[in-house]
């Protein structure tokens, strides 16, 4: 029976290329489902054969670690330059979508808040 190795929802395609390769690599048998046409279900890779699934999840387990410390240190570069995205930066950048979802949060604070205001008047 299938079992399930990752889900691909909000997985860059680059990531997912480089599970596959490291399945086909190992000559474990998996297939990809597509997501659905509204967006309610993500597509996954599955692996075909539950003896293997072992295997892939040790494999999948350190290709997420090597990512982990690789993209920690492409964000420790990127400080150390003054490169690296802050909430300060943002703002300086794009101030009015910054302002524009800071608004947008105080309003929902403000909506869900109001039945307790309401309620002690």
């Amino acid at each position: 029976m299938p079992k399930l190795l990752m889900s691909l929802r909000n997985v860059p395609d680059a990531e997912a290329d480089d599970v596959r390769a490291f399945l086909d690599a190992h000559r474990i048998g998996w297939y990809q489902t597509r997501p659905g046409p509204f967006g309610i279900t993500a597509g996954a890779i599955w692996i075909r054969d539950d003896a293997d699934h072992p295997q892939a999840r040790r494999l999948m387990d350190a290709y997420q670690a090597q990512l982990r410390e690789r993209v920690r240190a492409e964000r420790a570069q990127a400080e150390a330059r003054g490169e690296a995205e802050s909430f300060g930066s943002l703002l300086r950048q794009r101030p009015a979508w910054v302002l524009l979802r800071v608004a947008a949060i105080v309003l929902l604070l403000a909506l869900m808040a109001l039945p307790g205001y309401l309620l002690w008047r």
